[in-house]
């Protein structure tokens, strides 16, 4: 497999995990994550480490319960792939000019379904 049909193999998954938080319904979120990510997927958060589709579910739709209302998440980045691992940046804005958070993940794919990603919400501060 070349390079770039590597990289378009994660941009699928990448932007398909995406696309679960701005489901039109709560009841698609379980089904785009499978399409994305493999049953024993590992995800580094702001929550600490957790394990499986169902501890990433509860995430997305936690985030996407967001107390401002429901928000959209973007990919707002190329997606840099140096072999088997990821990385994108991301927004997420809620309506009416409500919080907005951006952020980078880095994630790793095996047979083109992300089985590990981290989460970096916010920008890190300048180096002094």
């Amino acid at each position: 497999m070349t390079g770039c049909m590597h990289a378009d193999t994660a941009q699928s998954a990448i932007d398909t995990f995406i696309s679960a938080f701005n489901a039109s319904d709560d009841a698609y979120v379980t089904s785009l994550l499978s399409q994305a990510l493999t049953s024993d997927v590992v995800l580094w958060g702001p929550l600490g480490r957790s394990e499986g589709i169902e501890a990433v579910e509860r995430f997305v739709l936690d985030i996407r319960r967001h107390p401002a209302g429901p928000g959209t998440m973007v990919r707002c980045s190329g997606v840099d792939m140096p072999d088997e691992w990821a990385r994108y940046r991301w927004v997420f804005t809620t309506p009416d000019g409500g919080p907005r958070l951006a952020g980078t993940d880095v994630v790793h794919l095996r047979r083109g379904l992300i089985d590990q990603m981290i989460v970096f919400a916010g920008d890190l501060a300048p180096a002094v």
